[in-house]
């Protein structure tokens, strides 16, 4: 990896407003063309990516993503899929039979696509465009499916809005990488390296904010009772089984 490229990784940001400029078919194409030389099992390239460009269709697709406006806003937004269905009708065309319809393929094929995604997201970034990938994506997958028109053995697992940057917001805190880093075999953590690792980002003047004007007594309280609660997890997450069910990746 070249300086310029670590340059970029060290300073990239999540971009949620993009300048009015155009994004060409040729740089788009370059750049995803680019991204196939991304890792992938078997060489077999388990993803496929749908390209939303008109107004119309993000509208359709903004209320899977809880109407965040970078969805609509952006010039372009992208949704990644996990693809088996490509692989398995060209071995149905040339006399194979094959045995993707189940939960292992789905993750094989889902790796494959965020590995893809990212590497997208490298090069888009490297050539100054702005990215803000969409977790929303796995939350409410049916409808990206139904309005995308996404057939069986295919599954949306990301999305990215992308543009010219029309922003440049500071740079969201990461935990040092002590806090993520094992070596040999997990060393599990305990409550003085919690207190160790979670200090920085529990003083952060903007995270002291969310707690105060949210009446909470500590940042976790923030993600468990409001951001990402239990009701809603388990409740998306049936919305999540039932969606790869439908898709043919759960019998």
């Amino acid at each position: 990896m070249n300086r310029e490229i670590m340059n970029s990784i060290n300073q990239r940001k999540s971009i949620r407003k993009y300048a009015d400029r155009e994004v060409t078919d040729e740089l788009l194409t370059r750049l995803l063309q680019e991204a196939e030389h991304t890792p992938t099992m078997g060489n077999l390239q388990l993803y496929s990516v749908v390209v939303t460009r008109s107004q119309e269709m993000k509208e359709k697709l903004a209320p899977a993503h809880f109407n965040q406006p970078m969805v609509t806003g952006a010039p372009v937004v992208l949704t990644f899929c996990a693809d088996y269905r490509r692989t398995s009708l060209w071995a149905e065309n040339r006399k194979a039979e094959p045995g993707y319809d189940n939960l292992l393929s789905f993750i094989n094929a889902a790796t494959d696509t965020l590995l893809y995604c990212q590497t997208f997201c490298n090069l888009a970034e490297e050539a100054g465009l702005g990215t803000c990938f969409l977790g929303t994506t796995v939350y409410m997958p049916q409808m990206i499916i139904d309005t995308l028109h996404l057939p069986k053995l295919t599954f949306p697992v990301a999305t990215i809005t992308l543009g010219w940057p029309d922003e440049n917001p500071a740079q969201s805190d990461r935990l040092p990488i002590e806090a993520i880093l094992h070596k040999e075999t997990y060393d599990d953590y305990t409550p003085e390296k919690i207190d160790k690792f979670y200090s920085y980002k529990e003083s952060l003047p903007e995270n002291k904010h969310f707690v105060e004007i949210n009446h909470k007594e500590t940042l976790a309280q923030i993600f468990t009772d409001i951001r990402y609660t239990r009701k809603d997890n388990e409740a998306m997450s049936d919305g999540l089984v039932k969606a790869l069910r439908n898709q043919g990746f759960i019998k």
